[in-house]
């Protein structure tokens, strides 16, 4: 099982790697491991953020779906607000669309860590939901690494796009 998940998570990463516009790596030498982007140390100041009006809930908010220029304002209030607090990466999940990440890091310097929850929740296969998510069976692995593969396509070389969460 863990070295199933190590290989994904390996795989990802590399395809993160060459998925992105900028140049993400992880150093390793004597001293300890870091994250380094375009050839610079990159220490994160992150958040979890995601949009979510009061009255509504991370059901119901559906936030991407509205109108851009509502999208636009809530950005723009939140991110700049995040950007004044030394923000550099926020943690966003799986349904934010490519151009509001790039959006986000264009604007306010602001890189995404996008989180999938790689059936952390449970997950339907075939139809049938499964409350409690077994990795080890193959048609599990094989339904989330087509997940996870299809999600590296959908937002390859998105300018601002970090890295991969799973879990």
């Amino acid at each position: 099982m863990k070295n199933i998940v190590l290989r994904a998570l390996l795989f990802l990463f590399t395809l993160g790697i060459y998925a992105q516009a900028d140049q993400v790596s992880v150093v390793q030498n004597e001293e300890g491991a870091k994250l380094v982007v375009n050839g610079k140390d990159f220490m994160i100041n992150g958040m979890n953020w995601d949009y979510i009006p009061i009255g509504t809930n991370t059901v119901n908010a559906e936030f991407w779906k509205k109108p851009d220029d509502i999208i636009k304002a809530g950005l723009d209030t939140e991110m700049s607000l995040l950007k004044n607090m030394g923000v550099n990466v926020i943690r966003q999940y799986t349904g934010v669309p490519a151009r509001w990440i790039k959006y986000i890091y264009e604007n306010y310097g602001i890189y995404t860590m996008l989180n999938h929850s790689f059936g952390r929740y449970g997950l339907t296969l075939d139809g049938v939901w499964t409350p409690v998510t077994i990795y080890s069976e193959p048609r599990t692995q094989e339904f989330l690494m087509s997940e996870v593969e299809n999600l590296v396509r959908e937002y390859k070389n998105t300018p601002g796009l970090l890295m991969y969460l799973l879990g």
